[in-house]
């Protein structure tokens, strides 16, 4: 993985938290906890793939950084 790569997905998994943060704290997301205890699939998921995204980034400008 190149490092261009692992920063750009760096950049997008931090945009992703911060979009799913958002839906998390948002008014639908406030209805479904109050009836089902649990947030949107929408907020789940965007933070999810964040963590992923940001994660794997990490790892790429880890590993490139160890190759030289």
């Amino acid at each position: 993985m190149t490092k261009a790569i692992s920063i750009a997905l760096i950049v997008g998994g931090i945009v992703l938290l911060y979009f799913g943060g958002q839906a998390f704290n948002s008014v639908s997301s406030e209805v479904s906890r109050v009836f089902t205890g649990s947030p949107t699939n929408k907020a789940i998921m965007l933070i999810v793939a964040g963590v992923i995204a940001t994660v794997a980034g990490l790892t790429g400008v880890a590993v490139s950084g160890r190759k030289r």
